[in-house]
């Protein structure tokens, strides 16, 4: 499935719920809610993107611990969480999702890679949810786009969870 048919099921499954969605992104640096408003229609659910490339915008937009950054580093599980919580925090949606990520060419060291990429999953009521990928170090432009097309696939999976568990309409 192309990114363009994940974003129009995720659309169409927020839709469906009643529920508006945010995006909090970094390594990205919007390409997830482009993807997504590229989409007619799509202002009936989507709601913000943040779109939170520096330290200083994870903290100021998003509420993320500096603490966290120091000790974790901005591309990191916990810094993920505490995007995906501050979006879902500081937007109507009931669903977001963050990525935060080292994208290349430079960047990378032996404990981060280039190519690996923290995702944050929230949605109302349900702790978040993280997962890490580490992408094929194949360019900058691949690792974006594998960036967009993974997160999408998260918030289907996380919406289709909530779904069989009876949470979600």
């Amino acid at each position: 499935m192309s990114n363009s048919d994940l974003a129009d099921a995720l659309l169409q499954a927020c839709q469906q719920r009643g529920i508006m969605l945010a995006t909090a992104e970094s390594c990205t640096g919007g390409m997830i809610i482009a993807a997504l408003t590229d989409i007619a229609g799509s202002s009936t659910v989507v709601d913000r993107g943040f779109i939170t490339y520096s330290n200083e915008a994870k903290t100021e937009m998003l509420g993320v611990s500096a603490a966290t950054l120091e000790a974790h580093g901005a591309v990191s599980r916990e810094t993920a969480v505490e995007m995906a919580a501050g979006a879902l925090a500081r937007s109507r949606a009931g669903l977001t999702l963050a990525v935060t990520g080292i994208a290349g060419p430079g960047g990378g060291s032996t404990e981060k890679p280039v190519g690996l990429v923290w995702f944050g999953i929230a949605l109302t009521g349900r702790p978040v949810v993280s997962e890490c990928q580490l992408f094929a170090d194949k360019g900058r432009n691949f690792i974006r786009r594998e960036t967009v097309r993974h997160a999408l696939e998260l918030g289907l999976r996380a919406l289709a969870a909530d779904q069989a568990a009876g949470i979600a309409p």
